[in-house]
């Protein structure tokens, strides 16, 4: 049975949260274990559904993955299969991650089309321009990404726009191509730069990890290695815009606060005071937060993953917001549940305008994808009466956790069945 949260507004979050290793470079690093025969651990993993997701994948290709606590052992026999089925991938985006790494080292993949969040449009053509340059033929067949090449080769690849899913695709099958590849307008994340860490401690030779310009010179095989996933920078930073939404004081623990510089500068420009330290941060908002202007882009801008937080913040901040979403196209159908709580709010195209005001007013809303699920939690906090989110299936596959952490910073949140 599908269950729901009810969150009673009006206390202030208060106290500590730590966060575990990133959902959006977790799923990436199990699957860059494909590349290496043998057993490769990766530690520090967040206890979320979308890791056991994964696991089912890589068994599916042969893997035997073991998951114990909050580390991941896989281990990767000497010639994985390459067919990884809708069954497996359907449930969540990040299964395409598979893709590059399948065809370094079986020469083929056959990956069906992943499903996930309902954000908008995210097409793979980068992912299959990308192999093609580097040597593999690639089509898509009866719901698949079918890809395959006899030898891959090194190629100057710039990509249309940073996208995080190509580069990391290109980037895995480059490792084990012959020559030198150079993949320009790469995507600059934290998560990105934790990949090319693993993928380094595993042999292969990278450059430019963190910059625009990636350069890879291809190795004949890679070892299994051990590697810990860097802080989820996306939910440490939904603890703290909590904090400033809530007017509370909260220090997050667990990550490097330099991921998330653009963001704590604008939850100080929102009248937070903001402090850092060497793993983490804290928050503390005074009064009601003023208003502030977003607009998303990749890294180091402000991430997409954040804009149904910024969302909440500007609901009930003193004056006039205006948001903008630069990357996914539908991740504004999160304002019509925020209108339900009571947001005075207005969408145009790729603008969102939201007058604030002190405060929402409860009421049923649903989740439509991760982020969009934790966004209507924290509004509910800063609403009258009980709000119910349902569909919170969706914040378990982001947020190890949520329920207990929020409790443990004052929010009322309780989770129920959806039918009691």
């Amino acid at each position: 049975m599908s269950e729901r949260f009810l969150v009673t507004g009006g206390n202030r979050l208060v106290g500590e949260v730590s966060v575990g290793g990133a959902k959006n470079s977790v799923l990436k690093l199990m699957a860059a274990a494909l590349l290496a025969e043998g057993t490769t651990v990766v530690t520090n993993c967040p206890d979320i559904l979308d890791v056991p997701l994964m696991a089912d994948v890589l068994r599916g290709l042969g893997c035997e993955v073991v998951l114990e606590d909050s580390l991941v052992r896989i281990t990767t026999p000497a010639e994985p299969k390459y067919h990884a089925d809708f069954a497996a991938v359907r449930q969540f985006r990040a299964s395409v991650c598979v893709l590059g790494p399948l065809v370094a080292r079986c020469k083929r993949a056959v990956v069906a089309l992943p499903g996930g969040d309902a954000i908008g449009s995210r097409p793979l053509d980068m992912h299959q321009s990308g192999l093609r340059l580097l040597g593999a033929q690639s089509t898509i067949e009866h719901g698949c990404v079918v890809a395959q090449a006899d030898d891959l080769h090194g190629a100057n690849i710039r990509l249309a726009f940073p996208s995080v899913g190509a580069t990391e695709n290109i980037l895995m099958a480059a490792v084990l191509a012959k020559g030198e590849t150079v993949i320009d307008n790469a995507a600059r994340e934290p998560e990105i730069v934790d990949l090319c860490n693993m993928l380094i401690r595993m042999g292969a030779k990278i450059l430019g990890a963190g910059t625009s310009t990636l350069t890879i010179q291809g190795v004949n095989q890679l070892e299994p290695t051990t590697h810990r996933v860097i802080g989820d920078r996306i939910v440490a930073a939904t603890w703290g815009i909590a904090a400033s939404m809530t007017r509370g004081d909260v220090r997050v623990r667990g990550v490097n606060p330099k991921h998330l510089g653009l963001v704590l500068d604008k939850l100080r420009v929102a009248g937070a005071e903001v402090t850092t330290e060497a793993d983490g941060f804290r928050v503390e908002q005074k009064a009601r937060p003023t208003a502030v202007n977003f607009a998303t882009l990749p890294y180091p801008g402000f991430p997409t993953d954040l804009q149904p937080m910024a969302i909440g913040l500007a609901a009930v901040a003193e004056g006039t917001s205006m948001i903008t979403e630069n990357v996914f196209e539908a991740r504004f159908r999160f304002v019509e549940e925020m209108i339900r709580l009571g947001a005075d709010a207005r969408t145009d195209g790729h603008h969102a305008v939201i007058r604030g005001i002190p405060l929402l007013s409860s009421a049923p809303v649903w989740s439509s994808d991760i982020r969009a699920g934790a966004g209507l939690v924290l509004a509910g906090l800063v609403a009258d009466g009980v709000t119910e989110v349902h569909d919170v299936f969706h914040i378990d596959r982001g947020y190890p956790y949520f329920v207990e952490n929020l409790q443990g910073l004052g929010g009322q949140i309780e989770r129920v069945d959806a039918g009691s």
